[in-house]
């Protein structure tokens, strides 16, 4: 019979609330946010006829849509992109980032059961789900480009700018889902709130008209478009945008102020969530 050994192998302590993650726990449990990851994929399509195909069919049936009503009856301006490249180009980051957030900040009221028996940094849970919403992006960017191989439209250099904007996205998604996963634990309204949040959101970002539509319509033009750009995703949107199409030009200023917004949005949320992780076994 083996002996214990005289030192406890993991000390579980509380940490004050402003410090930085302990980064070497995270990557001692790095295994467990990729098995986290894999089963949200695979409880999302299990029971399901199509499986993954779900994560192309909702962009694709959007698209259709807003190209029929918003391109060809409305006639809305596509910054000299085909309206459908146009819009699947916008859909394809938004349906990501409402997945990630709206997941993300469900995941520790619905991973209950796990959070209060088993030791592991619980911010692994939010994180495996943003990394499962990246799953069916990665797919869904297989439609992109068939699309654009259909419109006759060939990559630039600048597409060597995505893989930052899929970061900075990514990121942004975290932030918020950590946030709204501690908030969730408290206070349950959150769950009804999101979505109708989510929507709105969804119509205050460029996704299916360009930022020249609502800049060229106001008087003070450089005002608004500051006024736009606070809106993180808005920067990111036509960043996406300028990295695949020749015709678009990167809003650098966009992009600076999505980049500190998020970084901002990463670190109060990480603070606030290890605050208030201590009590999520009492309370969840």
């Amino acid at each position: 019979m083996s002996s214990l050994p005289d030192n406890p192998v993991v000390v579980i302590e509380p940490r004050p609330s402003l410090v930085a993650p302990d980064f070497r726990d995270l990557w001692a449990h790095r295994e467990l946010l990729y098995f986290l990851t894999w089963r949200d994929v695979k409880v999302r399509y299990k029971q399901t006829l199509i499986g993954i195909v779900w994560a192309v069919l909702q962009p694709v049936l959007m698209m259709l849509i807003f190209t029929l009503f918003f391109g060809k009856m409305a006639g809305l301006p596509s910054d000299g992109i085909p309206y459908s490249l146009f819009a699947y180009s916008g859909l394809l980051p938004w349906t990501f980032f409402a997945a990630a957030v709206t997941t993300g900040g469900n995941s520790v009221v619905n991973n209950a059961g796990m959070v209060t028996k088993v030791y592991f940094p619980r911010i692994i849970v939010p994180a495996a789900a943003v990394a499962a919403a990246l799953v069916d992006f990665a797919v869904s960017f297989g439609v992109l480009a068939l699309l654009m191989i259909f419109n006759g439209v060939a990559p630039t250099w600048k597409l060597l700018m995505l893989p930052v904007l899929v970061v900075h996205l990514s990121l942004l998604a975290l932030g918020l889902g950590v946030w709204l996963s501690a908030l969730n634990v408290k206070y349950r309204d959150i769950r009804f709130a999101l979505p109708f949040i989510i929507q709105l959101w969804f119509f205050v970002s460029p996704i299916i008209y360009p930022v020249s539509l609502v800049i060229g319509k106001t008087s003070h033009p450089e005002r608004w478009h500051r006024l736009l750009s606070l809106n993180p995703v808005v920067g990111i949107v036509e960043g996406f945008r300028a990295a695949l199409f020749a015709q678009k030009g990167f809003d650098w200023l966009a992009l600076a102020i999505s980049a500190v917004v998020t970084l901002a949005l990463l670190a109060y949320a990480t603070f606030t969530f290890q605050r208030m992780e201590k009590s999520f076994a009492d309370i969840v």
